[in-house]
């Protein structure tokens, strides 16, 4: 019996996955989704943020695992700037799959903190949805 053929979109994690979204990662395992990335020629940014304490802890690990330079701003809009700008000047991008996994959820950054940074990286997927690039972001809370 013939089995058919299998292409690299009907294995991926991300089959129904829209092309522009931030969601709960839920399902998806950062493995699966790094090598999705991968496969597809996509940047993978990815950030623990599990010790981050406070809206600076987190975008000063978000900076340092996604490697930003070393003059980023430390506030959301730096973030917005650092996320789509720069990127876009840098020549055509492949599309992104970014994970935010274990965001802070305590007083400190508390749900309104937490949902600006999330609108930050809807709107970045906003940015590249009009220019017609994949950007993905899968996030969770601690």
């Amino acid at each position: 019996m013939d089995t058919p053929l299998r292409t690299k979109e009907n294995e991926s994690p991300l089959r129904g996955v829209r092309s522009n979204i931030v969601q709960s990662i839920r399902a998806h395992r950062v493995p699966d989704l790094q090598e999705a990335a991968q496969s597809m020629g996509q940047h993978f940014l990815y950030a623990n943020l599990a010790e981050a304490q406070s809206k600076q802890d987190v975008l000063d690990m978000i900076a340092a695992q996604f490697t930003f330079p070393s003059h980023f701003g430390k506030n959301f809009d730096a973030l917005y700037d650092c996320m789509t700008d720069p990127l876009h000047k840098s020549g055509p991008q492949p599309g992104f799959i970014v994970v935010l996994e274990q965001i802070p959820a305590h007083a400190k950054f508390d749900k309104e903190a937490r949902e600006q940074l999330l609108d930050i990286f809807r709107d970045a997927s906003d940015y590249w949805g009009d220019r017609k690039v994949s950007f993905r972001c899968f996030y969770s809370f601690l």
